[in-house]
């Protein structure tokens, strides 16, 4: 008998972090939000770069936890 249900929780535990990460991009670009780093702006295309690196793990290490 399990204790613990899952069977990589530190997977989920990633999928579940760059999941945030996503969605702060997208966040970002339905809002239009500005981000500044040392008085330079970061360009929009920063965030659909970010949006799918981040969105892209989240879902791969999603469907690697359900092995």
């Amino acid at each position: 008998m399990r204790i613990w249900p899952m069977k990589k929780p530190f997977t989920v535990l990633g999928a579940a972090i760059f999941a945030v990460v996503a969605v702060v991009h997208l966040l970002r670009l339905v809002y239009d939000w500005e981000v500044t780093v040392n008085r330079a702006a970061v360009p929009m295309w920063i965030s659909i770069l970010g949006l799918g690196i981040a969105g892209g793990l989240a879902v791969m290490l999603w469907l690697e936890s359900r092995k």
